[in-house]
């Protein structure tokens, strides 16, 4: 069996099981790819030129019992193979921190915040999780310094093993602290990634997104408890002239109903202008006065 055979052959195995993705792949064909490339030990961008290479039953066994663990768990492929990619870039993950997935990584690397931030002063990464976004945010903007912030001390922990893994520890502090409730000083550009999936959603989903910390998903009955919380708190976190990077994924319709009078930008992604929005702390002055 050539090693495209085996990802097709994975692949059918994925559909047939209807496990569901959206951890770093978005369909059966690529996250077998990936599973029969990290099996293996090769690049996981170098399928093309490796595609008819022949594999010896020791590396098609190794390979059908990653598959089948990803099946009989239900767990994310990035929880098995310990790694996760953004932007091109890999993280370190496990269980204590969702796996990164955020559309903000792709503003951040397209220069897609730029017109508000000006690549100097203090960037804040609140709910960091395995701290992905605080990295990508030191390496788009290497004057800058960066804190990442999450109320789990577990996904610190696992921040703590990607700052390091990239050199970046000069760069970037880790602080615990439930929301800015423990964060010192003011910022020209937060960052937030927050757990906004409103009850119903939760109720519905897959078993592989309820191997995640449900602490990072749980959003209560609208999504939007810990975002008004955050609107509520951010400005006082704010220089002038900073602004507030936001994703709420699908819950746009939840946000307007729950904050009507504030003007902000929703921010073009590879999945449309619904998923990230940003408001700069004089929209959010005037909202709360209104």
């Amino acid at each position: 069996m050539t090693i495209i055979e085996l990802v097709n052959h994975t692949a059918a195995r994925l559909e047939e099981a209807g496990v569901a993705f959206g951890h770093g792949t978005s369909n059966a064909f690529d996250e077998a790819a990936w599973l029969v490339l990290w099996a293996l030990g090769l690049p996981l961008d170098e399928l093309d030129g490796v595609a008819d290479m022949a594999l010896a039953p020791q590396q098609r066994a190794t390979l059908e019992e990653l598959v089948a663990e990803r099946i009989r768990t239900r767990k994310p492929a990035a929880y098995l193979t310990r790694e996760a990619w953004l932007q091109g870039v890999p993280f370190y993950v496990d269980e204590r921190a969702i796996v990164p997935r955020s559309f903000i990584g792709e503003l951040l690397a397209s220069g897609g915040l730029d017109p508000w931030f000006d690549g100097t002063g203090h960037i804040l990464d609140l709910c960091t999780g395995n701290g992905s976004l605080a990295v990508l945010a030191a390496m788009a903007y290497p004057e800058a310094a960066v804190t990442g912030a999450d109320i789990s001390p577990d996904a610190l922990a696992v921040a703590r093993i990607n700052v390091d893994r990239h050199g970046l520890q000069q760069r970037i502090e880790l602080q615990e602290s439930d929301g800015l409730q423990a964060v010192a000083g003011a910022f020209d550009l937060i960052l937030c990634n927050p757990p906004y999936v409103n009850a119903e959603s939760m109720a519905q989903l897959p078993a592989e997104y309820r191997a995640e910390p449900e602490l990072a998903l749980a959003g209560g009955a609208d999504g939007m408890d810990f975002v008004r919380r955050l609107l509520r708190e951010a400005p006082a976190h704010m220089n002038v002239g900073a602004a507030l990077v936001l994703e709420i994924g699908n819950e746009r319709p939840h946000f307007e109903d729950a904050f009507p009078q504030l003007p902000a930008v929703w921010l073009e992604t590879s999945a449309g202008e619904d998923q990230v929005l940003l408001l700069t702390r004089e929209a959010l002055a005037g909202g709360e006065r209104a």
